[in-house]
């Protein structure tokens, strides 16, 4: 029975290699990273602190070199991959551009609604300034709910009211008819 324990300390022993295939390197802001893949192209081989020694770890591709065809003596480093998702960006890119689409009909259908309502206080307006200007008697209810005609000085207040409406909301009122 003394076998199932050392079995179990070789097996526990055992599980660990794997986590011991680790890289370890410094990012570009200088933070230490550890990871079960390689770094990054952009990571030059002086910040790489840790890699993996067991065999079946992929090594670091180097850049092929490549020359330029007007200059055939001096060669140059292939471009580097940017290291970024090129999937990424354009899913990015589709949702900021629904987003803001979304944006504009939403502030479309705003301006839609405040020139709807501009409209209606327009004409109210227009049709308050027109019963006030007509001459007839008219009564509104006052304080404690009783309905009582509208003197001159009210009539006026209402009026001005009524008419500084019509110029905020739909310009300067139309030419009275000629009586």
């Amino acid at each position: 029975m003394q076998r199932k324990p050392l079995f179990l300390l070789v097996l526990a022993c055992a599980w660990s290699l794997g986590a011991s295939a680790q890289w370890q390197w410094i990012d570009k802001d200088g933070r230490k990273v550890f990871s079960d893949r390689p770094p990054p192209q952009e990571v030059p081989d002086k910040n790489i602190l840790k890699q993996p020694s067991l065999p079946a770890a992929p090594a670091r591709a180097v850049a092929p070199l490549v020359t330029d065809e007007a200059s055939p003596a001096a060669p140059t480093l292939a471009p580097k991959p940017s290291g970024r998702d090129a999937q990424l960006e354009e899913k990015k890119a589709r949702a900021e551009a629904a987003e803001a689409a979304r944006k504009q009909a939403q502030d479309k259908a705003q301006a839609a609604q405040l020139a709807r309502e501009r409209a209606d206080n327009c004409q109210r307006a227009r049709q308050s300034s027109a019963a006030l200007t007509s001459g007839t008697p008219l009564v509104h209810h006052n304080a404690q709910g009783e309905r009582v005609f509208m003197d001159d000085a009210a009539r006026a207040a209402e009026l001005r009211r009524a008419q500084d409406i019509v110029a905020s909301d739909c310009g300067p009122l139309p030419p009275a008819p000629a009586r």
